[in-house]
């Protein structure tokens, strides 16, 4: 199974850490977008964008971890208008509040997981 890890930087280590434990798992990531430095350009922002569209496209499956910025909430909507299975990993229950959550979190192919990476990796391994 091939995937993709959407998040902000401010999650930049625990996307390596699952990273590194779905690949453990014998899985295989499309993109690591966390090797990269933050771009300074238009051109760096566009060839970026490029492979993470790629990237999103490659994968069997998405994952977000909350929480995220729009970049990711774009590549959810690549995933979601490619009918791709959306993993949302979220630390806390906002995303169950009507005031603060996306429609788009309460698909068919979405499935929120509340907690930590563990209990991310137990649903993926099912």
């Amino acid at each position: 199974m091939k995937f993709y890890i959407a998040s902000s930087l401010q999650n930049k280590e625990q996307v390596q850490l699952l990273s590194t434990r779905l690949i453990e798992i014998g899985h295989t990531h499309t993109y690591d977008w966390t090797r990269n430095n933050r771009a300074s350009t238009i051109e760096e922002l566009s060839r970026i964008g490029e492979l993470e569209r790629k990237a999103v496209r490659e994968a069997d499956y998405l994952i977000i971890l909350l929480p995220a910025g729009k970049g990711s909430h774009i590549e959810m909507g690549i995933a979601v208008g490619l009918d791709k299975p959306v993993y949302i990993l979220s630390p806390n229950e906002d995303v169950y509040d009507v005031s603060l959550t996306s429609t788009f979190y309460h698909l068919p192919q979405v499935q929120i997981i509340i907690g930590r990476l563990e209990e991310l990796l137990v649903t993926l391994k099912r």
